[in-house]
């Protein structure tokens, strides 16, 4: 059985797909956009050397297209102060007296929670929100 060179653009770039698959690596999918391309390139007609450089700019100018709106994105906050991770971020609990070392015990969602506060807080005794989850410790901002 005889491949064209089209057909070996088509397998590098399925190979490439299936490498992004089992990765989970966005830019393995720019890549293997740019191993279309090539192939496409073949069909029109182009000689090798232009298939090379069509692959390299579509697949290269994808990759850092994609790189550079990644890093033009805001940041998120961090997992154990990011609402979208955890859904009791923000939410408000009442404070009744802090102890010397700015723990106290907070009823939340039906159980007894410890609760720090966060740095730079007064203690307070009063309502708060809180501002990020450690493990089991609620951390707690004055409202």
């Amino acid at each position: 059985m005889d491949f064209s060179i089209a057909t070996l653009w088509w397998v590098a770039a399925g190979v490439t797909v299936a490498a992004e698959l089992a990765t989970g690596t966005f830019y393995l999918l720019m890549l293997a956009l740019g191993l279309a391309a090539g192939a496409l390139a073949t069909h029109l007609g182009l000689g090798v050397s232009a298939q090379v450089i069509v692959a390299a700019l579509v697949g290269g100018g994808a990759t850092a297209l994609w790189h550079w709106r990644r890093y033009n994105q805001p940041q998120s906050a961090p997992a154990r102060e990011n609402r979208d991770v955890n859904l009791d971020i923000g939410e408000r609990v009442n404070v009744t007296a802090w102890a010397d070392d700015r723990t106290a015990r907070v009823q939340y969602r039906g159980s007894a929670w410890t609760a720090r506060l966060a740095p730079g807080a007064a203690a307070a005794a009063g309502e708060h929100r809180v501002s990020a989850v450690e493990g089991n410790w609620l951390v707690l901002s004055p409202i």
